[in-house]
């Protein structure tokens, strides 16, 4: 075959997430400094191969944390180094729940192997009796004083036995990146449902709010390729600490 006839196959196309993830890292390093500018969005489009569209939606996000502000005709200047007590994330792909967890440390409170009780499969949508392996904690945003972004209660697979330890070890990482990376079992797809609650006695004082005030809930499902639900996620953040935000499109006839 002659090399007119080679089709080079087109470099993957960058996600927003990518940038945004290394812009708050170099933000937190010091490598974009508090009250410097970013590079133009020209300059940003060639130095991540990354399209003006993703740019734009990159800084959007890092202006949504606090991390920068944007004025017309000024530029995009730094802010500051990490996100104030609330957060909002933007849920488009996986790679955003990546970064939520890069940017909020989790320290982990108590382990234990549990049956699934009548209340807690309803809440969690699994048979009552089934059992899981629980990893309990909660999330730092890295602030001194700062009160933690939410607890979340995590359940698995008891067979992952090792968890535990790897999620007290590796702080920053995803507890099904955990899986993914010891186990070899992969994430497919996470279904999300998120609802109000009134912040359970039990939290109170580790999450420094008040007994019965309102409080989001985040119920995370991730599945396998096969469809099999591997881990549950139940997230309690008190009001005003968290927002779930989500971008919708018009789909293409």
């Amino acid at each position: 075959m002659s090399e007119h006839n080679v089709k080079q196959n087109p470099a993957p196309a960058v996600r927003h997430a990518e940038v945004t993830r290394d812009l708050m890292e170099g933000i937190a390093s010091g490598r974009f400094p508090v009250g410097s500018l970013l590079p133009t969005e020209f300059e940003l489009c060639d130095l991540y191969g990354a399209s003006r569209h993703t740019v734009r939606v990159a800084i959007g996000e890092l202006a949504e944390l606090g991390l920068v502000s944007r004025r017309k005709r000024a530029g995009t200047r730094v802010e500051a180094r990490t996100p104030p007590g609330s957060y909002r994330q933007s849920l488009t792909s996986l790679e955003d729940l990546v970064q939520f967890g890069a940017a909020h440390v989790r320290v982990v409170q108590e382990t234990g192997e549990l049956a699934a009780d009548p209340a807690l499969a309803k809440a969690l949508g699994c048979p009552a009796g089934s059992r899981w392996l629980k990893i309990s904690s909660f999330r730092l945003n890295g602030r001194p004083g700062v009160p933690p972004v939410g607890w979340t209660d995590v359940y698995l697979d008891p067979a992952y036995t090792e968890v535990p330890a790897l999620a007290r070890a590796s702080p920053a990482t995803l507890i099904s990146s955990l899986v993914e990376q010891r186990y070899g079992r992969q994430i497919a797809e996470v279904h999300q449902d998120v609802g109000a609650v009134a912040l359970p006695g039990r939290l109170a004082e580790p999450l420094r709010a008040e007994a019965g005030s309102p409080a989001l809930r985040v119920v995370r499902r991730y599945l396998d390729p096969a469809g099999e639900v591997f881990e549950i996620s139940d997230t309690i953040h008190p009001a005003g600490r968290f927002t779930a935000s989500s971008r919708l499109e018009r789909g293409r006839a």
